[in-house]
């Protein structure tokens, strides 16, 4: 494709992302909801809302280093791991409905921030962008550990879900390794732990 027709499609990719119901490819068996209070559901839709906030960062960040990645190999990858990711998406906007909740207002500037990291980062080539995915994910997987830990014990249905994300997470971060992605220098990922703690801490309300 041509530069202007790849340019249209992130826009069109883009709208869908922000406005349009996530579609899931995966369906991913779920047990039975159980009876929750008030303050439960609260607090799991304020984790369910982080997750959704990171998987709308997750699409910006895959699409702007597609756009700019040098290799077909690195662009197909990143395309595979999107469409996953785009799973996940779904997953948590569903669970969100559920909860009678809502994303996160600010998922417009998730998405076009994390767009613009993904595209800074692939510009420095192909290895520093999977070295990007291979922290991210990594930094991920910590932060689904930490939400699998705040759950109300009794809500089995979004366990599942998180869990499912975080064993789809590790096998991104694997992957970009294994397409040669480099470890980056400090103080790259600490400023992205910054970020992300910027983003969690927001999102959980708004």
């Amino acid at each position: 494709m041509s530069l202007v027709d790849q340019l249209l499609v992130v826009a069109d990719e883009t709208l869908r992302t922000l406005f349009a119901p996530a579609q899931s490819a995966r369906v991913l068996p779920l047990p039975p909801d159980v009876p929750l209070t008030e303050p439960e559901k609260r607090h799991i839709a304020g984790l369910m809302r982080i997750n959704h906030a990171g998987e709308v960062a997750a699409q910006g960040l895959y699409r702007g280093q597609s756009l700019l990645s040098r290799r077909e190999a690195t662009r197909e990858f990143l395309r595979r791991a999107a469409r996953e990711e785009g799973d996940h998406l779904a997953w948590c906007e569903t669970r969100l409905e559920e909860l009678g909740s809502h994303p996160s207002r600010l998922n417009a500037l998730w998405y076009l921030g994390s767009f613009a990291i993904g595209a800074a980062a692939a510009a420095l080539g192909d290895e520093v962008s999977l070295g990007f995915v291979s922290e991210t994910e990594r930094q991920v997987e910590g932060h689904l550990a930490s939400h699998l830990e705040r759950l109300p014990v009794g809500d089995v249905r979004s366990r599942q879900i998180l869990q499912q994300m975080k064993s789809d997470e590790t096998g991104h971060a694997q992957s970009a390794r294994s397409h040669g992605g480099s470890d980056l220098p400090e103080p790259i990922p600490w400023l992205m732990r910054s970020v992300a703690r910027l983003m969690t801490s927001s999102a959980y309300w708004i």
